[in-house]
């Protein structure tokens, strides 16, 4: 028999409840990392770290991506998807919460734990996209991921003003984000009735090698990894990068929001258009062309027009970022695959990506010099390419 009207209204109120909650949950898995950037001198100036070891402040995070977020499928069979989201979000609060109370020990201990809680959230957004939005999945992509964009916008631009022009310190600048990411937490509480814990009748190990065996899902995976290494090199380095210029740092966290802020319109603007294709490989060598553009801008600084260049890499940053979710949701046969499927891809994809930080600081230790920096990261994009074309044709995992 056909739904009722009441039915059907009922089941769209639910929808536009989960998908609010899946908002919320993607505005709050950057802040917390990309207010660390702008930052960077005043943390290095109160617990005298090297560059290498403020690398690791955003490396640490990615390390903890890529070990849990091959184990997300083990928790959403025990406390399924609602209640496994719940519990990350509570543990992002208290992280982030630790990381500011003092210490460096705290600082990075607070660190670890929001970088697993926000592990769980990168694997379970495409999944919860693939299971209850499927027929709008470039749509819902698009909108979760430039909130996610926007949240890390919000926090590199912000940042630097609460910590010196409001004068409450780079402390309670990082540690403001505690208390947006409960109103988050809040909002989800519902969703851990609503959405039910799936039968998993598939053994998670037997899933996982299959996977392993797939050249396609090594593209997806590789592909994330490459564009996430590029995102957060950004996203770490950036405004030091302009301070060692001579601008500012108030400038140079501006920039790095600039980067965050175009990010928002390549987050939003191409999982749309790359979902109404059947192939993405044009998408894909479009995006790297404008990044090559880009870095070769930044990498001379005598060219000038740095708000150009800045905002040409946060244009590709955010919607390589958003295609490669949606590969993870276009190329997944099912939920339970697209979970499988986005753990896999995250853990690679993070292990990669938090060697990018690390590597991109030490070669400017060991050079003196970011232009040797900056060629690592066009050596990325052509990577990025390779990996790209192979995830971009058509097909299923």
């Amino acid at each position: 028999m056909p739904k009722s009207k009441s039915g059907n209204k009922g089941q769209r109120s639910i929808n536009v409840l989960l998908l609010a909650g899946i908002l919320c949950i993607a505005f709050n898995l950057r802040p917390a990392l990309a207010g660390v950037g702008p930052l960077i001198s005043d943390i290095r100036e109160a617990t005298g770290l090297s560059n290498a070891m403020l690398g690791l402040l955003t490396t640490l995070p990615l390390m903890a991506f890529g070990v849990f977020s091959t184990l997300t499928p083990l928790f959403t069979r025990r406390f399924g998807i609602g209640g496994t989201l719940f519990g990350a979000m509570l543990l992002l609060v208290t992280g982030i919460v630790i990381r500011s109370l003092g210490g460096v020990y705290m600082l990075y201990l607070g660190t670890l734990l929001f970088g697993i809680a926000i592990a769980f959230g990168n694997v379970l957004l495409p999944s919860l996209t693939k299971r209850n939005f499927a027929a709008n999945s470039g749509l819902v992509t698009s909108l979760y991921s430039s909130l996610m964009a926007a949240g890390a916008s919000l926090a590199a631009g912000i940042s630097v003003p609460l910590a010196h022009e409001y004068k409450l310190g780079w402390r309670f600048s990082l540690g403001v984000w505690a208390i947006v990411a409960t109103v988050a937490l809040m909002i989800w509480l519902p969703q851990l009735s609503r959405l039910k814990k799936a039968n998993q009748k598939r053994n998670y190990l037997e899933a996982m090698k299959t996977l392993g065996q797939s050249r396609l899902a090594w593209n997806v995976a590789l592909f994330m990894g490459l564009q996430s290494l590029t995102f957060y090199v950004v996203l770490a380095w950036l405004p030091a990068i302009l301070q060692s210029r001579g601008f500012d740092a108030e400038f140079s966290g501006w920039m790095l929001s600039l980067s965050q802020a175009t990010g928002i319109l390549g987050s939003l603007t191409i999982p749309i258009f790359a979902g109404r294709q059947r192939d993405q490989r044009a998408v894909v060598l479009f995006l790297v062309i404008i990044e090559i553009i880009g870095l070769a801008g930044l990498l001379f600084p005598q060219i000038g027009w740095v708000p150009l260049w800045v905002s040409l890499i946060g244009l590709v940053l955010g919607g390589t970022f958003g295609l490669a979710l949606l590969f993870i949701v276009l190329r997944s046969q099912d939920a339970d695959t697209a979970t499988e499927l986005s753990g896999m891809a995250q853990s690679i994809g993070y292990i990669i990506a938090a060697t990018g930080p690390l590597i991109f600081g030490s070669i400017f230790d060991f050079t003196g010099s970011w232009a040797y920096s900056l060629v690592f990261l066009f050596i990325i994009a052509f990577l990025k390419l390779y990996m790209g074309l192979g995830a971009g044709k058509h097909g299923k995992v």
